[in-house]
């Protein structure tokens, strides 16, 4: 199969791969630890068997242990040597479920960015070697339940914090499951066979029946259908195909059948395509992230500060050994950076999956973290905020004569016509599913426009131009309203009947019915709206006013666009451009965040820092409402994972003993893992944010 279609290999291997990429944060902002995977060779899996052979493992440590048989007056089997079981199964904890934690601590120290592994692994050393030393006959206690108990909290901390970050980054997981394992392929016989997805070639004919999944890109060469395309471009309604329109591999065929020749198959597809933008964005980093790691290598030395303290504070009190280790360890323990390394990659994994989610794909997160702090976006009109296809905006008829009868006439006229104000008039009247009749007799007027004969009737179909060459004087309500389109920039096109002008319609590149909304939603976030097109002042004015935007650059040649983005970052505005075309990309790259239409050109889409899937202006609004949303919990989650520690730390070194009030190191790493679990949950609620 090809590559982002092996749903029993790759996607998984990506995720767990991913997780394992973020579940040991501890580096320093300015190094690269690609080649240092801190869990290299770890797995979700592997923590969960570690625990549970651990807990196993640490029972009969506790049941043996004689201070907690003081504590909760029993007494354990005696028999020759019982009383080495507390040390034989601390160390088989030790060795088996902390040697993971060794090995971290190794590569931390090998990288010189010693962290969350690196106090770990000194915890469970201090405890092992002191208790190890009390065997040996070094008067104390020694601390093997503590040692047990600690390594297995700890595995569990570490099985729970890489499951959450393996599921937030099930994105591509998910992806690859739309991918059908075997196709219908139709023989130049026109005969079926099902095949693997991987033997499809371009240019091959495929059955796609009702209900089916996509298995390729491809072009509908017959039949018509609702495919639903929700899980890759976010729109939630079937999307209707007919011949010509093109589907896309991975979405869902309705209650029709297609017979579809492939276009693009394995990594040439769109799903493919998006599976990579969504890997990219999962693995770029942010600033918030470089933050998060600074605040953790920091942390780590003040931890190791914290804990040397505590061991000559306690004594020069006069504590005994045991005692001091244990404050120590706990110390140690509870300052891990865990939650901290947790608190930005789990925001990054749910954000990027709830972006793929809604049709925006993220392919460099710095730039979805500078959309919450946008002054103004620029729109290229044609394509992003009109149709780019030319359409009936307006009709206007005289007395007595309904507009949408005029218009089923008119487009009548112009069916055999492949002028583009023809399709203009075709396409409008099957928008508004209009029933067009044949025409008899079609004859183009050069210059001029056409005539035909429908429903008997000889009509003529034409601009300004056909109605001085017949002499035809449109009453003053026409007159008036073709004055009105022409002062917006629109073609005004009359329908004609004899020596009498029926009808005339204002034809101009139509404003997508999205657009109203998304300048709307821009204005409510405080975000100035400007647009940019090559379009006259007319046309670029009119289009403004109807949408409320708030500058227009018109008459702007491509090698300019660039120029406009530059004049508002000198005003000091933080500027995102919206484009869909090959002359949008320097104008992209140039401001401060490129939205690319995803249904644009491919040069424009490699400009952008947020792709949109869909060709939805509204998705730019949702663009800020993600990143302020990923941004406020990033900062919970930050303010979280290091402010505990202001309370935890001086708990665990032990300034509340005087009060009989002492964290055993377990209870030390419950608390550094139920830091870690608040901040998975409260990562999880960014799910629950409405775009």
């Amino acid at each position: 199969m090809p590559e982002h279609s092996k749903n029993e290999h790759h996607p998984d291997e990506h995720a767990e791969h991913a997780a394992e990429r973020h579940a040991g944060h501890g580096s320093h902002e300015g190094h690269d630890h690609s080649g240092h995977d801190k869990h290299a060779g770890h797995s979700v899996a592997m923590f969960r068997n570690k625990f549970w052979v651990c807990l196993v493992l640490t029972i009969p440590a506790l049941i043996w242990e004689p201070m907690l048989q003081d504590w909760f007056g029993y007494t354990a089997p005696q028999f020759p040597g019982s009383r080495f079981i507390p040390a034989i199964f601390g160390m088989s904890v030790f060795f088996y479920g902390g040697w993971v934690f060794l090995q971290g601590a190794y590569r931390e120290l090998a990288d010189r960015l010693p962290g969350m592994m690196t106090l770990i692994a000194l915890a469970i050393c201090v405890a092992f070697l002191y208790s190890l030393a009390v065997e040996l006959g070094y008067e104390g206690h020694a601390l093997w339940w503590e040692l047990a108990t600690l390594v297995t909290i700890m595995l569990l901390g570490h099985w729970i914090e890489m499951r959450s970050i393996f599921q937030a980054q099930g994105a591509l997981k998910e992806l690859a499951k739309l991918l059908p394992d075997t196709a219908v392929r139709i023989s130049d016989d026109d005969q079926t066979e099902e095949v693997p997805v991987d033997q499809l070639n371009d240019g091959d004919m495929l059955l796609i029946r009702p209900g089916a999944s996509i298995p390729a890109d491809g072009e509908v060469k017959s039949g018509k259908s609702s495919v639903n395309e929700a899980m890759i471009t976010g729109e939630s309604k079937p999307v209707t195909k007919h011949e010509g329109e093109s589907v896309i591999a991975g979405t869902v065929n309705g209650e029709g059948s297609l017979r579809v020749a492939v276009t693009g198959t394995g990594d040439k597809t769109a799903l493919a395509g998006i599976m990579r933008l969504v890997e990219q964005a999962q693995s770029s980093r942010s600033r918030a992230q470089a933050l998060a790691d600074r605040a953790a290598f920091y942390l780590t030395f003040v931890a190791i500060a914290a804990g040397v303290a505590t061991f000559i504070a306690w004594l020069a009190f006069g504590a005994e050994l045991d005692f001091t280790i244990t404050r120590v360890v706990t110390v140690l323990v509870i300052a891990c950076p865990h939650a901290l390394g947790l608190a930005v990659p789990l925001v990054v994994a749910i954000s990027t999956t709830l972006g793929a989610r809604n049709g925006l794909l993220v392919r460099d997160r710095r730039g979805l973290e500078e959309a919450r702090k946008l002054d103004a976006v620029v729109f290229d009109k044609t394509g992003t905020l009109t149709l780019g296809e030319h359409r009936v905006i307006d009709t206007v008829a005289v007395a007595n004569v309904d507009a949408d009868d005029t218009l089923r006439l008119a487009a009548a006229v112009e069916r055999d016509s492949e002028h583009p104000i023809a399709r203009a008039l075709l396409a409008s009247a099957k928008e508004r599913e209009l029933t067009v009749p044949g025409a008899q007799d079609f004859q183009a007027i050069a210059g001029h426009g056409v005539q035909a004969t429908v429903d008997g009737r000889e009509l003529k179909v034409g601009g300004p131009a056909l109605l001085r060459k017949f002499d035809v004087q449109p009453d003053e309500a026409l007159r008036e309203a073709a004055d009105r389109f022409g002062e917006s920039g629109q073609a005004a096109i009359y329908l004609v009947e004899g020596e009498q002008a029926l009808a005339v319609f204002a034809v101009a590149d139509a404003i997508r019915e999205e657009s109203y909304e998304a300048v709307k939603r821009l204005h409510d976030n405080g975000i100035e709206v400007a647009m940019l097109t090559g379009d006259s002042e007319a046309v670029a004015n009119a289009v403004a006013k109807e949408l409320g935007i708030d500058t227009v650059f018109a008459q702007v040649l491509p090698e300019q666009k660039a120029e406009k983005i530059k004049e508002l970052q000198a005003q000091g505005k933080r500027v995102a451009m919206v484009g869909d075309g090959v002359n949008d990309a320097p104008a992209l790259v140039t401001a401060d965040i490129g939205i690319a239409i995803g249904a644009g050109t491919d040069v424009a889409v490699e400009a952008g820092d947020v792709v949109l899937v869909r060709s939805d202006p509204r998705d730019v609004p949702r663009i800020v409402a993600l990143s302020r949303a990923s941004y406020r919990k990033m900062v919970q989650n930050l303010w979280w994972a290091a402010g505990y520690n202001i309370v935890a730390i001086p708990l665990a070194a032990g300034v509340l003993a005087w009060a009989g009030i002492l964290l055993a190191p377990a209870v030390g790493a419950i608390l550094m893992s139920a830091s870690t679990v608040i901040v998975a949950i409260n990562a999880q609620l960014l799910r629950r944010v409405e775009l």
